[in-house]
């Protein structure tokens, strides 16, 4: 760890930290995940290392503004992927209920949703900003109902969302059936497909997220795979023709102002992340994330 970050364990961080770090690997019964994505949290910790104490872009300085702790890995069920979302639940209900703000490295998607059940049992349903190349709004996959291409849908039928302020950005990329976005649509996201960044910054977007989201709670939700492969290759569902890293660090950014009560960075896969690239983008990724919660304060 670096002089920047107050370490502390799990059990002891109820009056010492306001955003906490930390994250939660869902096991290999998620078939059509990639068990390597096991390793990205680990592989961001690493990267975070050259991370410094102010923002040169926006001048916060968010280790002036809030206790930060890294609060370690979410001891998961390696054997049963039901128990290990009940363990992540009940992991964030203690969390959340100090008045912690978690910022959680992935692992693969599925740990949206038990995040996302605490997230909403303190605050009620929230609203979403979903970066990623895909939905992840599927009823069911190869017979399973969790896993990491349904963990939306899992939140919108248990009411975890204020499905009015939920926009997704950065769809792409081949699909099952020629209207895969249309559930989202039906429930009333914001669906922003990858081609309509294409080209232009999102600043202007951002401004329309922030007016769509209000003063309520919000989660952001950020998979790597949103950015174009050729910048963040070490993920295990690869989109071509995606977000460049200044479009997901223009979204980030966008997100100050927002009343944040969560976020992830999630499905970083160290063994096809051969520079260690997609490990950096998505520590820094995550500094921008702690940069934009309410507390921080601009110099």
């Amino acid at each position: 760890r670096n002089n920047k970050l107050t370490v502390t364990e799990a059990g002891d961080f109820r009056l010492k930290v306001t955003a906490a770090l930390s994250s939660a690997k869902p096991p290999p019964s998620n078939i059509t995940s990639d068990i390597n994505i096991w390793f990205g949290p680990r592989q961001i910790r690493v990267e975070s290392a050259m991370l410094r104490m102010f923002n040169s872009g926006t001048n916060a300085a968010p280790y002036e503004s809030v206790m930060v702790a890294d609060i370690g890995d979410v001891n998961v069920n390696v054997f049963d992927l039901k128990d290990t979302c009940k363990r992540i639940r009940e992991f964030y209900r203690k969390v959340v209920a100090t008045g912690c703000i978690p910022l959680t490295m992935g692992g693969d998607h599925t740990i949206a949703y038990p995040i996302l059940q605490a997230v909403a049992e303190k605050y009620g349903p929230v609203g979403l900003v979903h970066v990623d190349a895909h939905a992840d709004v599927s009823d069911m996959v190869l017979g399973e109902k969790i896993g990491h291409g349904t963990p939306f849908r899992r939140c919108v039928e248990e009411g975890l969302l204020d499905c009015r302020r939920v926009v997704q950005i950065g769809l792409r990329g081949t699909v099952y059936t020629p209207d895969s976005y249309a559930w989202s649509r039906s429930q009333g996201f914001r669906v922003v497909q990858a081609e309509e960044c294409w080209f232009k910054s999102l600043t202007p977007l951002m401004a329309e997220v922030r007016a769509q989201m209000g003063s309520g709670p919000v989660y952001l939700s950020f998979d790597i795979d949103a950015l174009d492969p050729g910048f963040a290759p070490g993920t295990g569902t690869p989109e071509i023709a995606g977000l460049t890293p200044i479009q997901g660090v223009e979204i980030v950014r966008g997100c100050r102002g927002l009343n944040l009560v969560g976020c992830d960075l999630v499905e970083v896969s160290p063994p096809y992340d051969t520079t260690g690239n997609t490990a950096l983008t998505g520590a820094n990724l995550l500094y921008e994330m702690l940069c934009a919660l309410p507390m921080v304060k601009y110099y």
